[in-house]
């Protein structure tokens, strides 16, 4: 009976064992889901910004459908292939949710994409997934100036998947251990076939003695504290290439302006209300006077419009809470990427004419932009300025122009 009972928890502490490595296994797996594969992202983002983003965004937001911030929680898989490829035949199917979408937005028909194969479709959901990960991680902005905010970032997952698989293999440890001790023990009462039962220690007995002795092992201590030293440092980096960076910041502003109105309906140029874009070393933040070119007789009675009233009428500017701000040690000249190389504002700032509030889309880093300046040609055609150059370049054998060909990488363009 003793033999048997033994065996039993011998065989109760491998499959204890078996289950912590599926564990394992699974945590794997949930890390590889919430971080779907770049190259399947990045294709999926140039797909969505080639024939999606037009009428939807990653969000939550609705521009002319919904946004798509949640959709394989709503939908699976193989419904969003089939309505993505031809929606109409799904809501001529009958489909009760396709049918409530197509109803719920003024029944405007989305266009299909018979040309997708599953795995464009599947890269474009990975993409709406990856954004909605990065986007949940969220930190309070270092400085700022006002206003509340926002920043996001995907490292925190990373940790998270990190202490549960650290988690899982002490688990395993334990439990190795504990396995050893139970085989010992059987091999001690199969030599002795006349142990009582009651001197036979109990379960929890022995399972103390084992952690006891585990606890007293020098080497599981030292993998212990170099286990928990290493989870400490990687979250103190992940911190320190956090600070400063206010990707996702969108802080609340004193007046309450709409770029998607703006900029998106009305179609209003970004130079009409920040003069310098073009000409100067920064943007310029609008002035009251330039409102009232507009506002002096449309939506006057609006509460928001009469704070520009009242700024006016008492002499004291409109406080706005700036958004994107590099540090004083980095010099950047608007008019020399704008007017000059020819970069368009959503390159820098996102589509703006999309957002309602507005917010930092990227990250602002040193490394964004020195990787912008690797992979960005210089807009050298009918400019004379540059005819010398690009000869040159291409006598050494080069092919584009890139900024980093003209000194773009060089510290003291941006630091001196």
């Amino acid at each position: 009976m003793i033999t048997k009972t033994v065996k039993a928890i011998n065989y109760f502490a491998k499959a204890t064992v078996l289950l912590a490595l599926l564990a394992m296994n699974s945590g794997a797996g949930f890390a590889q889901s919430a971080a779907p594969d770049p190259a399947m992202v990045e294709k999926g983002k140039e797909l969505f910004t080639n024939n999606c983003a037009a009428c939807h965004a990653v969000t939550d937001e609705i521009v002319v459908g919904p946004g798509l911030k949640g959709i394989d929680a709503r939908r699976d898989e193989a419904w969003l292939i089939k309505w993505i490829k031809n929606n109409v035949a799904v809501i001529e199917s009958g489909d009760a949710y396709a049918v409530a979408l197509y109803n719920k937005y003024n029944k405007a028909a989305m266009n299909i994409f018979p040309s997708f194969k599953d795995d464009d479709i599947r890269s474009i959901l990975a993409y709406v997934k990856d954004t909605e990960i990065k986007a949940a991680v969220v930190v309070a902005p270092v400085g700022g100036g006002g206003g509340g905010g926002q920043a996001s970032g995907g490292e925190s997952s990373g940790l998270f998947n990190y202490i549960v698989m650290g988690m899982l293999a002490l688990m395993s440890l334990v439990l190795l251990a504990l396995l050893s001790m139970v085989n010992t023990l059987s091999k001690t009462v199969g030599g002795a076939g006349n142990l009582a039962t009651d001197n036979l220690p109990s379960f929890g007995e022995r399972f103390k003695t084992g952690i006891e002795a585990l606890s007293g092992n020098p080497a599981f201590k030292s993998a212990a504290w170099l286990f928990f030293l290493l989870v400490v440092g990687k979250a103190t980096i992940d911190g320190s290439y956090a600070i400063g960076i206010h990707q996702g910041y969108a802080p609340t502003q004193p007046i309450e302006f709409s770029h998607k109105l703006h900029a998106g309906e009305y179609k209003i140029n970004c130079n009409y209300c920040h003069t310098g874009v073009y000409k100067g070393k920064g943007a310029n933040i609008p002035a009251a006077n330039i409102c009232m070119n507009c506002h002096n007789a449309i939506k006057k009675e609006s509460p928001e419009i009469q704070k520009i009233y009242k700024a006016i009428e008492t002499d004291q500017p409109i406080e706005w809470v700036r958004v994107h701000n590099l540090p004083d040690l980095a010099y950047f000249n608007h008019a020399q990427h704008t007017n000059v190389g020819g970069i368009q504002c959503q390159q820098c700032h996102g589509e703006v004419e999309k957002m309602e509030v507005i917010q930092q889309r990227s990250s602002l880093t040193m490394g964004w932009c020195i990787d912008c300046h690797r992979k960005t040609n210089v807009n050298a055609k009918d400019n004379a300025y540059y005819d010398k150059l690009v000869e040159l370049h291409k006598a050494e054998g080069g092919k584009e122009l890139k900024v980093a060909n003209i000194g773009g990488l060089e510290c003291s363009k941006c630091h001196y």
